[in-house]
């Protein structure tokens, strides 16, 4: 089993019952794609989107139920989960941005950690077998601003609300996991719980605030030279597609060989494709085909990481994955997204996912 392929990763959802938290936001949306592609079962629940064009453009075609409420509505969300009776959980909903949870810190912390652990709570009280994976964020770590890659086992923390708020998911992901779905006692409850901490996300489709694509693609559509904040941080970018064949990943060993896959993994790309804001924004204008930059640093703006890499080594080994992309593809395809016109995004984004996947 741990010699999956692409193929077998989408076809093993076939037909099974799929819950999804998040399937409005940007990462959530290609999420839904996917597993409407693979034939599956799916529920959304999560809030009306933000910036969810993505999600309008997927959701046209009926990918699946859109249950829209908040996940910090314990009742909606146990009546939802009880209703459809999942086979898996993948777990998304958040409060994405960092430079947002200074101006909301503790909304940031209520979605992101209580919000979590109602959404396990609700997963508890199944009378059945039931397989989850919690998307927490690369910034999980205690962030020594040093040229080294973290892994799993490192000190988790967070500067800012937003990375502190994610490592504290964590903590809430671990008490459950040896609380309720504690491998001793799995012939009884029949759970098992991991956690994904997937580098910074690239992809067609995020109109996010504060985000470096988003950013780079307003400027170049509106013939306006790039802001950029941080032109030296270096960041684990990678393309959307990447994380969410891991999750999937990791969800099929979870569900097959739970005691070996109940616990934390990084999804980055390789160690040769973490690059800075100002080489990503390079590329980007070498694909768009026009553009220019400035450097507009500001020591006064909100603290944000200027370096940070992920160790992926333990991805590679226990769940047989590892990136397709590399670091200029991901950025190719990105940008070859949003030089598509409206009405040609939708068939492109599933190319792009049959691609991948080589379906």
């Amino acid at each position: 089993m741990e010699d999956l392929v692409m193929q077998d990763v989408l076809s093993y959802y076939k037909d099974k019952r799929i819950f999804i938290t998040g399937h409005t936001g940007f990462k959530g949306a290609w999420l839904m794609a996917c597993l409407h592609l693979a034939g599956t079962k799916v529920k959304g629940y999560a809030i009306e989107p933000y910036y969810g064009r993505m999600y309008n453009l997927f959701s046209a075609h009926t990918f699946g139920e859109s249950i829209i409420a908040d996940i910090r509505d314990k009742q909606k969300l146990q009546d939802e989960i009880d209703s459809f009776q999942p086979d898996f959980v993948f777990h998304l909903a958040a409060q994405p941005l960092v430079r947002r949870s200074y101006e909301i810190p503790a909304e940031t912390f209520e979605v992101n950690v209580v919000g979590t652990a109602n959404l396990l709570e609700g997963v508890t009280r199944l009378n059945k077998k039931c397989t989850t994976v919690v998307v927490t964020t690369d910034k999980v770590y205690t962030n020594k601003e040093q040229d080294i890659l973290y892994n799993e086992e490192d000190q988790l923390g967070g500067y800012d609300p937003y990375s502190a708020s994610k490592a504290a998911t964590e903590l809430v992901v671990d008490s459950f996991r040896n609380s309720f779905f504690n491998f001793s006692n799995y012939k009884q409850h029949q759970k098992a719980l991991a956690s994904a901490r997937a580098g910074n996300v690239i992809g067609g489709g995020d109109w996010s605030k504060d985000r470096i694509i988003p950013d780079i693609v307003r400027s170049l559509q509106n013939n306006e030279d790039i802001v950029v904040r941080n032109p030296s941080a270096v960041r684990p970018w990678q393309h959307v597609l990447e994380p969410l064949c891991g999750y999937l990943q990791l969800g099929i060993l979870l569900d097959t060989i739970p005691e070996k896959h109940a616990k934390a993994y990084n999804f980055g790309p390789l160690p040769s494709d973490h690059f800075t804001v100002k080489q990503l924004v390079k590329k980007a204008i070498e694909c768009w085909g026009s553009g220019n930059w400035f450097d507009h640093s500001d020591p006064n703006q909100p603290h944000e990481a200027g370096l940070l890499k992920l160790d992926i080594s333990k991805a590679k080994k226990e769940l047989n994955w590892i990136p397709k992309l590399a670091g200029t593809q991901a950025i190719e395809w990105t940008i070859n997204w949003y030089k598509k016109n409206t009405d040609a995004q939708l068939d492109f984004s599933i190319q792009q996912i049959k691609k991948y996947f080589e379906v």
